[in-house]
């Protein structure tokens, strides 16, 4: 198992820094579609981190766990509040990046850490998954409706 961690100013220029930071550390540890689906997730939590749980003159901490068949992303930042998946109306400009998180990702989640904060995580095997439909808000809420994990986060145990 490797772990890289790198600190990320409040800036909107640390997303894509964030997102290099991560592909070039997972590099060829995973298939090409993994790679791109571990890019979007870094971005999206990235940015969450940045809008809603770093304060001015505070960073966010990105890790990147990688084992033979799978890596872990993990975004930190200095706000308790959970995240949650919104539930945006077709013309909105906003709201949908935990929504890919949790189509793209194998598992994702929160975790506490040691200080103020919380750590938002997301997982992925190796190899992509073989998806049944493609992911849409549609059918978000039909696996919610039939109790499927539907995305929503949970604890890691």
């Amino acid at each position: 198992m490797t772990v890289h961690t790198r600190q990320f100013v409040r800036s909107a220029r640390s997303v894509s820094r964030a997102r290099d930071f991560v592909a070039d550390r997972v590099g060829d540890a995973v298939c090409a579609d993994r790679a791109d689906d571990i890019r979007l997730c870094v971005s999206e939590l990235a940015t969450n981190a940045l809008l809603h749980g770093t304060p001015r003159g505070r960073q966010f901490r990105v890790h990147v766990t990688i084992e033979d068949d799978a890596v872990r992303i993990e975004v930190h930042d200095a706000s308790d509040a959970p995240p949650y998946v919104r539930d945006p109306a077709d013309t909105d400009d906003y709201g949908r990046g935990l929504q890919l998180v949790a189509a793209l990702a194998d598992e994702w989640g929160t975790s506490d850490r040691t200080g103020p904060g919380k750590a938002v995580w997301a997982s992925f095997k190796a190899t992509a998954p073989a998806f049944s439909h493609p992911f849409t808000t549609t059918a978000y809420r039909a696996r919610q409706a039939r109790g499927e994990d539907a995305g929503i986060p949970h604890d890691e145990a």
